[in-house]
């Protein structure tokens, strides 16, 4: 099995590979220094659209990490300066606990929503509503 480290890629500018020791670009990824992560998944969640979203996973990835759950960590960490309605799981449901909160926010902003047999009653349409960052 690969070591996590080796498991994750380049995608965003933050994430791009470390110089050779002769001053080019290294062709391999190298790993997401985590003491950058968090801030990263701030710089990323921030450029979200109104109306559009990101799954944990998508931002994740987007970062070169498949670290889904870290991401979470991160948003539940944030202290509500994030629009955190606009990162949602996988299945479309709003963060888990703040469905309540988050469909205001998801109304105002255009949100394209669907019912859902849930005890929430809805969730994104995501297929509609997911955002893929400008590369």
């Amino acid at each position: 099995m690969r070591d996590r480290a080796d498991a994750v890629r380049p995608v965003r500018a933050s994430a791009r590979p470390a110089p050779s020791p002769d001053g080019g670009p290294l062709d391999e990824p190298q790993p997401i220094d985590p003491e950058d992560f968090a801030g990263r998944v701030h710089e990323l969640v921030a450029e979200i659209p109104p109306g559009r979203t990101m799954t944990y996973g998508e931002v994740a990835t987007e970062l070169g990490s498949r670290a889904s759950r870290k991401v979470g960590q991160v948003m539940a960490h944030s202290g509500g300066t994030l629009p955190w309605w606009r990162v949602i799981r996988s299945g479309g449901h709003p963060p888990l606990g703040h469905e309540e909160a988050a469909r205001p926010h998801y109304e105002t902003e255009g949100t394209p929503l669907a019912e859902a047999g849930t005890l929430a009653g809805y969730r994104v349409d995501h297929r509609r509503a997911r955002w893929t960052p400008e590369p």
